[in-house]
């Protein structure tokens, strides 16, 4: 009998080890060994993350729990690979039957991105080509906008024209916000006192340093990590129920 007792204590001291939250280098450095050792594509992340995405917002947003008629979305999206992982995101909510706009101010000449916004655009998910500065009007035209615009890569203490301006707007917006990876302008190492608030955080990988104290609905896509990675960097990733690729944390 003692002796299951303590194999059991071990079993379960197994079992809780804490979810590791990354550093900016620890992230950087896992993609680096995904797309260069393990050969994984960064169109293929990126699909995998922008898919994981939609379906979190279908879980955190049923269609049945919007307050509007229509099932409005506004998807922001950045220059980099925030940015594409929002496009793919908005692709995918307009297959989950949402009605996505996607406003995306600066494109970048980057093929990837380019063959993403032609997706979204033979969808017919229209683009706005500006951003309303009144906020009300936001308020009044969407159910939840979702931050895809700066993500690890960005220098929070050096934000740039439109992107100060949005995030501005986006800090009086009362409809919920839902951000990709690390929501935008705060610091990956660090929670942020005065920056935007999400009401949903989707992080992709595994959690940032940032997200430790985030205490909205937060959910991990970080199914696909071969387990050689998960073992290297001592993620302790939870398990996925079923054959979900994300969870809620």
């Amino acid at each position: 009998m003692e002796k299951m007792n303590h194999s059991s204590a071990e079993a379960e001291a197994e079992t809780i080890e804490p979810l590791r939250y990354l550093s900016k280098g620890e992230a950087a450095a896992i993609e680096t060994e995904l797309l260069r050792d393990y050969k994984f594509g960064l169109q293929q992340l990126t699909e995998i993350w922008g898919q994981a995405c939609a379906l979190a917002i279908t879980k955190a947003y049923p269609l049945s729990s919007l307050s509007k008629k229509q099932p409005t979305v506004l998807v922001i999206c950045g220059p980099d690979q925030n940015g594409s992982i929002g496009l793919v995101c908005a692709r995918h909510l307009r297959m989950f039957e949402y009605e996505p706009t996607i406003y995306h101010p600066k494109r970048t000449t980057h093929s990837l991105h380019q063959d993403f916004t032609v997706q979204c655009e033979k969808m017919d998910i229209p683009f706005l080509s500006y951003l309303p500065t009144e906020v009300q009007l936001i308020n009044d035209a969407y159910n939840i906008v979702i931050d895809a615009m700066l993500g690890p890569e960005a220098d929070c203490a050096n934000i740039k024209e439109p992107y100060s301006v949005i995030l501005s707007t986006l800090k009086q917006v009362k409809i919920p916000i839902a951000s990709v990876d690390v929501p935008s302008g705060w610091d990956v190492e660090e929670p942020d006192q005065d920056g935007i608030s999400p009401e949903v955080l989707i992080s992709l990988t595994a959690p940032k340093k940032c997200a430790m104290s985030f205490s909205g609905k937060h959910f991990l896509a970080g199914r696909f990590l071969p387990y050689d990675i998960q073992k290297k960097y001592e993620l302790n990733l939870p398990d996925y129920p079923g054959t979900d690729c994300l969870i809620e944390l």
